[in-house]
Parts: structure tokens; sequence; C-alpha cells
């Protein structure tokens, strides 16, 4: 069925994977050189970083295998998130797609604070992303500052980002497809070892790990729910997955499968990872300040395997550093194109990227690398947590702007897409409340509870620069 002919609020069309998008200013510049591929295995990087690979450590911790219902229950959310996303996808593919849905279904206040909010969750989780990177290279040089590594992967990123976009999604794909092998290694060894007494772990690694040590809830049920910012923090990015199919050529086809994919992505890299790593290894054994894959492979008796698997998560954090980057580039661009963002954040340099955009986000991403310095042990919490809120106020919008659209359609103004997302009303509810769920479990934990301090503040600055980005 073909799209309603009015024309969408923002005046965005969609482009294809090589198309230029439109300078508010003149020409079209912007050119997306990313091929399906590269937008594919972006998607799945995204999603794959330092929640999995370091924030676990800190879940387990809290939560020990109560953890796995936390992230089975997250990932119920996530999967109603990204079916009303691919719903309003399929309906309208628009680039800036958060935005541009939250305006023209929520306001116009809606479509610039969404848009500024999610800039903001991908500069806190590239900070939070080189607050790992420094913790990781420790592994080797312990006497390092962690805030170092951080500087200098921020600034040679900075260069990977300025250049020709297909040679950063051929980069970006290389480092997403390691961190997907990786996970798949880690379930072959946990097979080998559950099943056939595998090296040293042989002995001692059970399913049975998962409820024999304090049972499968040591810290009750309270372990679980505190747990849940970190947990929810590991989703961030899963909505890339959004942003590049609202680019496809051909939408309708390409997004229910894609979208379908969540959920086996959940399984196997979350639910799947988790379990192998606590049946190899009891929770009460992992230390929370080490990640939980290091650690493991470090126990399974192959020779330098723990120093390889560093460096693999040392290379997810960049690669998931290096996509919100690209993302918060993209993002001042499409606000600067609906006169939400300063004029310079439109223009684009002669590689065709927006590279104002992604200068500021970097230089705000350098506050995040002090933060390593002032304080490096609170560091990595205080990043997650802000982030957290970041996203849960995106996520948020998506299910809100999904009901409206939803709304739309019975009263007969708009048109009805085959894919949609099942449960709803209800799912978008349950998904909201979920995420009320979360805010007020960040005010249980002293060091999550920051993200509460930031928000009003942000709230302030968003209405602020409203008021002031309004053009009567």
């Amino acid at each position: 069925m073909p799209p309603p002919s009015s024309p969408h609020p923002t005046g965005h069309d969609t482009p294809g994977p090589d198309s230029p998008v439109p300078d508010a200013a003149g020409p079209a510049q912007l050119h997306r050189g990313l091929r399906p591929r590269h937008v594919q295995m972006i998607a799945i990087g995204g999603t794959i970083g330092v929640g999995l690979f370091l924030g676990s450590a800190t879940a387990i911790h809290k939560a020990g295998p109560g953890l796995l219902l936390t992230y089975a229950v997250a990932g119920v959310v996530i999967f109603f998130v990204m079916r009303a996303l691919g719903e309003l996808l399929v309906y309208r593919p628009v680039s800036g797609s958060f935005a541009t849905y939250a305006e023209e279904f929520i306001g116009d206040w809606a479509g610039f604070a969404t848009g500024w909010s999610y800039w903001l969750m991908w500069v806190v989780t590239g900070t939070a992303e080189l607050t790992a990177a420094g913790i990781y290279l420790r592994y080797w040089w312990p006497g390092v500052p962690q805030w170092l590594p951080g500087l200098i992967a921020l600034a040679v990123l900075g260069v990977a980002n300025l250049l020709a976009v297909r040679l950063f999604g051929e980069f970006e794909f290389w480092f997403a497809l390691i961190k997907v092998l990786t996970i798949v290694v880690l379930l072959l060894v946990a097979a080998a070892v559950l099943l056939f007494g595998f090296g040293p772990l042989g002995k001692t690694a059970a399913l049975s790990n998962l409820w024999t040590h304090g049972g499968f809830f040591p810290h009750g049920i309270a372990g679980p729910l505190l747990a849940m910012q970190v947990v929810v923090f590991a989703f961030v990015g899963v909505e890339l997955l959004g942003v590049a199919a609202g680019e496809s050529k051909d939408p309708e086809k390409t997004l229910p499968s894609a979208v379908r994919r969540v959920v086996w992505r959940i399984a196997l890299f979350y639910l799947g990872a988790l379990t192998a790593v606590m049946a190899l290894v009891p929770w009460n054994q992992l230390d929370p300040d080490v990640s939980p894959f290091v650690l493991v492979f470090a126990k399974v008796g192959i020779p330098a395997a723990a120093g390889v698997v560093n460096m693999v998560v040392l290379t997810a954090a960049l690669s998931s550093c290096n996509s919100g980057v690209f993302s918060t580039g993209r993002m001042l661009f499409t606000l600067s194109q609906d006169r939400h963002a300063p004029a310079v954040f439109g223009k684009v340099s002669r590689q065709g990227v927006p590279a104002a955009g992604i200068v500021a986000s970097m230089a705000v991403m350098v506050l995040g690398v002090a933060a390593n310095y002032f304080v490096p042990e609170q560091a990595f919490a205080y990043v997650t947590s802000v982030a957290t809120v970041a996203a849960v106020f995106t996520w948020g919008v998506i299910a809100w702007a999904h009901l409206r659209y939803r709304a739309a359609v019975r009263a007969g103004r708009l048109r009805q897409v085959a894919f949609r997302m099942p449960l709803a009303p209800a799912s978008n509810y349950f998904v909201l409340a979920f995420l009320g769920l979360v805010l007020v479990l960040l005010g249980f934990d002293s060091e999550s509870r920051i993200a509460l301090y930031v928000a009003p503040l942000w709230a302030v600055i968003l209405l602020v620069g409203f008021r002031s980005s309004r053009h009567d």
C-alpha cells in the first residue's frame, strides 16, 4: 500500500543507502555510503559492548544467577519497543526516526527533546565505552592511569569518523564480527566443558552452578531489581537496527525479518552467554571488577586466551563508541535540518560527513574522560546510569508515539500496515510501566542515583533550548 500523500511535518524523505541527504542550507551533500552488510553488522555491534562484556560483572555480583530473569524480562520489553518502532518505520520510513515520530505524533517539543536526548545517550554511552577501554588496558599495564587510554582512543576514533563513511563502515563491520564470533566461541567452549569435561573447569563446571551457590536468587528478588539499571544499559544501541532499517529501499520486506532477529540475538548474546559464564564458574567466584568473559577464558586453561579475550572486549568497547560517535554526528545533522540545532551542524565536509556534529560530540566526550581522572572508581557507574535515563526516555517516546499512531489508525486518519506490534495497546503500557520502574530503582543505588539528579537539570536545559530554537 503506498504511503499517505500528506507531507511529513519535518519534510524528510527517506534516502537510499547511497543517496544524498539534503542540506537545509543548500544542495544535497551528506552521502550515506554504507552497504547493507555494513548497517546490519553495525546494528548488531551496537548492542554488544561494554554493558555485556564489563557491566555484567557488576550485575552478576548484585543479582547472582537471578540476573538471567532480569535480562529475560528486559528482553521482552526491548522486543516490544523494536516492534513498535518497526511498525512506525514501515508506516513511514524516515531518517531521524525517533525525533521524527515524536514530532509527528506527540508534538514539536517531543521531537526536540527526543533528538537531543538520544544524542546525549550516545555521548554518554561513548564515554562509558572509553571508560571501559581504560579498564581493559590496565589488564596488561596496571600502572597506566585509567583516563589516558580513553583520551588516546577518543582521538583515534575522531580521525576514523572524519574519514569516508564507507571506510568507517568497513572497519565497523569487522569489529562487530569479532564481537559476535567471541560469544559464539564462548558458547562452544562452554558446551565442550559441560558435555565432555574439557580443561581444568571440567570437574567443577555444571548447570547446577546456577542454583547451588545460595540459590537462583542468592540476594532475594531485590538482587535482580537492583541490577536492572546495568541490564537496561546493556541493551542501549538495539534501536540502531531500526534507524538502519528506516533507510532501507524496501522496508516492508526488510523490517519484519530484521526486528524478529532481535529475539534470538537477546537469547544468544545475553541469556546464552551469561548462562555459559555462570555454569562454568560459580557466580560468587566472579570478580565484580573484572570482565567475566576474561576470567572464564583464563580459567578454561587455553594458553593466552584471557589476553586474547581482553583484546576482543577492548575492541568491543571501541567499536560501540565508534558507532556512538557516528550516530551523534548524524543526529545533530537531523536536528539541524529541523532547525532544532545550530545551522553549522547541518553542513558537511568534503568527505561527505557531518564533521561539525562529530567534533562537537567528541568534545563533550572529553568531559567523560575527565571523569575518569577525578573519580576513576565511580566513573563507569555514573555514566551508565545517566545513559540509562536517556535510553529510557527514548524508548518511552517510541512506545508513546506508537500509541498515538494506533489511535490515528483507529480513527481512520492513517493507514494500517501489515507489520504490527503484538498485544497493543497493552504492550505499550507494559513497556511504559517497566521503564518507569527502572527510573524508580535508580534511586535505590548510591552510584546510579546521580542520574536522577542529572535528569531534572537536563529537562531544564531542554526547555530553555526548545524555547530558544522555536521559529514563529
